[in-house]
């Protein structure tokens, strides 16, 4: 049994075992002030799966009496208890340079560093890398692409949604058997679907370059967090991809490697399979649209910091995206017999 100081904000583990837990932590997660981590949404939470849920201070002694009142007291592990500590440290200031080349990938950065970025990247490497503006965002910020010179292209994006009631899910936000099972047409939901598909100018941005570009694009990527998986089509449906053993196997082959590096294990295999039905997922409509080599990266970790991940975790992280990306970008140019840059 493990008892939460109330002084601290904490991410609890919660695993019920019967399908009356199953019912008690649904409500803990829409009945007290609390963010659910893991899964997505509270309709996903059955018995013997994990249940990560961030706990505020001022809500952690209601919450731990409730569970230990059903016997649920002894299933749940307290993952960290340091959350205000590690939010903190992603925002500090200290007296080295945010945009040195040397310590970039050592932080977490603000908007105005990762533009600072874009323009030294630009301004090193003229003659292969140049900048394209997509679109605009909702609160009018420019969105984007890095486009660097080759015949044929990988895209890859980062950050396509925040984990937050408000606005819509840009990754339920695409027209893959949009708004269906796994996706919720709430405005207050963390899954809310929009009003109708592309609704938002960032979703809308990205899929009018994808189909302007969709003939030399060989390789779509998404970088999500967290839970350490790479996932490919299809989220939308059950059903298989009409490619799916040649996915399997890159998946495959870059989790291994990631291990054999690494060790750190990364699951993989079909979106909906893997974890749960996601209608409305870029990846899924990427491939719908013809780019055939499409996946999601869920980076580490598995739990024990989730969404704080700490900055001195970072270069692991991107090393582990890296060997990913590489794997799966050169068997996409065997299997297409092209060369394969990023945009």
């Amino acid at each position: 049994m493990n008892y939460l100081s109330s002084s601290s904000d904490t991410v609890l583990s919660i695993t019920p075992q019967t399908q009356e837990q199953v019912h008690v932590v649904k409500n803990v997660s829409s009945q007290f002030e609390t963010t659910l981590w893991q899964p997505v949404s509270a309709e996903y939470i059955k018995a013997e799966a994990d249940v990560h849920l961030f706990v505020p201070a001022n809500s952690s002694q209601a919450v731990t009496d409730l569970l230990q009142s059903h016997a649920i007291s002894y299933e749940y592990v307290i993952l960290l208890d340091n959350a205000e500590e590690l939010i903190e440290m992603q925002t500090k200031n200290d007296s080295t340079d945010p945009r040195s080349s040397q310590t970039f990938y050592e932080r977490y950065h603000s908007l105005e560093d990762i533009y600072f970025w874009i323009n030294r990247t630009i301004q090193d490497n003229p003659a292969t890398v140049s900048v394209v503006l997509i679109g605009s965002s909702f609160e009018k910020r420019p969105l984007y692409a890095l486009k660097v010179k080759v015949l044929k292209a990988m895209w890859i994006d980062c950050g396509i949604h925040a984990r937050d009631c408000i606005g819509v899910d840009l990754n339920r936000n695409f027209d893959a058997n949009w708004c269906t099972e796994g996706a919720s047409n709430d405005p207050c939901s963390e899954i809310y679907c929009g009003a109708f598909p592309e609704s938002e100018p960032e979703s809308a941005a990205v899929a009018n370059f994808l189909r302007n570009h969709r003939d030399s694009i060989q390789l779509y990527f998404s970088i999500h967090s967290y839970s350490q998986m790479l996932l490919f089509p299809f989220s939308c449906t059950m059903d298989e991809a009409q490619n799916h053993a040649d996915l399997l196997e890159m998946a495959k082959e870059a989790s291994q490697k990631i291990q054999r590096y690494y060790r750190n294990h990364y699951k993989y295999g079909s979106g909906s399979k893997t974890i749960y039905l996601a209608p409305g997922g870029s990846d899924d409509w990427a491939y719908n649209t013809g780019i055939k080599y499409s996946f999601t990266f869920e980076l580490q970790d598995r739990g024990r910091y989730g969404f704080l991940l700490p900055p001195n975790y970072i270069s692991k992280a991107c090393n582990e995206a890296l060997i990913a990306v590489k794997t799966i970008a050169l068997r996409v140019i065997e299997k297409t017999h092209s060369f394969v840059g990023t945009a």
